[in-house]
């Protein structure tokens, strides 16, 4: 598309034979001018160069349009118009981009010379520490000199009469409430430390009858332990543990005189185990 677009472009390649004449014309009228002639003269020569160079991109172009014009010059001059239209492409960014950063420049310029105006007049000042004298007492009016009838009088009144007779009703009423105290502490049973206890009763074989060593594990009665639920555990080959759950008191049962007191049913009983053993 891009190649029918220029093959169809009108371009002005004469332009550069009426610059040329109006620069003349404009001499005559006006005489000769050294610095703006030699950059007129450098602006025809671009003006010429980059007319010449679109003449022969639109003839290398209208010749790669034709029949059998796919190789030689004109492949090289469409790779030169391409690389003209990504260079104007370029350079059109990199112009946005040029004006982006003025622009930022010129507002942090404006920015800057708004604080440099500001900061003089926002300074706090330190605050002042004001140094306060502390407040005289005021000295007691001075005492009067009391008469001796009035010194008589005070000798005779007992001040501390009364300060033992308040001390002798608090001592009593500590002493009331430390017995009372007692007597609750005593009254308030005292708690029990109990374990629960997991045994593992195992038997001597599969020919062991069960519910006969569950009984003998039952008979054990004991003060401080009490027996709960129990169940049977294969353990293989056809054998079964008895796993019961039993409540001691730490203070009266303990865990060896169990032990002891189960392994005395030695025809039933070929060990003990402790399976687990929480407190309560």
């Amino acid at each position: 598309m891009a190649t029918n677009f220029l093959v169809h472009e009108k371009i002005w390649f004469d332009k550069f034979k009426y610059d040329e004449a109006e620069r003349k014309f404009y001499e005559q009228m006006n005489g000769p001018v050294a610095g703006s002639s030699r950059q007129e003269n450098g602006a025809s020569v671009i003006l010429r160069d980059i007319a010449r160079a679109r003449e022969n991109i639109q003839k290398s172009l209208a010749g790669s349009s034709g029949p059998g014009a796919s190789g030689g010059p004109s492949g090289d001059h469409s790779e030169l118009a391409i690389r003209i239209a990504s260079l104007e492409v370029e350079n059109q960014s990199l112009r946005g981009v040029v004006q982006d950063l003025q622009q930022a420049v010129s507002e942090l310029e404006a920015r800057l010379s708004v604080l440099e105006k500001s900061s003089p007049t926002h300074r706090a000042a330190a605050p002042q520490t004001q140094h306060v004298s502390p407040m005289r007492q005021a000295e007691p009016p001075p005492r009067k000199a009391a008469t001796a009838a009035e010194d008589d009088e005070d000798d005779a009144i007992d001040l501390f009469g009364s300060d033992e007779e308040e001390d002798k009703e608090a001592a009593r009423l500590r002493e009331e409430r430390l017995r009372q105290y007692a007597e609750k502490k005593a009254k308030k049973p005292a708690l029990v430390a109990k374990s629960s206890i997991l045994l593992d009763v195992k038997p001597w074989d599969d020919e062991t009858d069960m519910a006969q060593l569950e009984a003998c594990v039952r008979s054990i009665q004991l003060d401080g332990l009490t027996w709960g639920g129990s169940k049977l555990v294969p353990v293989g080959y056809g054998i079964r543990k008895l796993q019961i759950q039993c409540v001691v008191e730490d203070d009266k049962v303990g865990t060896d005189l169990l032990e002891e007191e189960i392994t005395k049913f030695e025809e039933h009983v070929q060990s003990v185990d402790i399976a687990a053993f929480n407190k309560i």
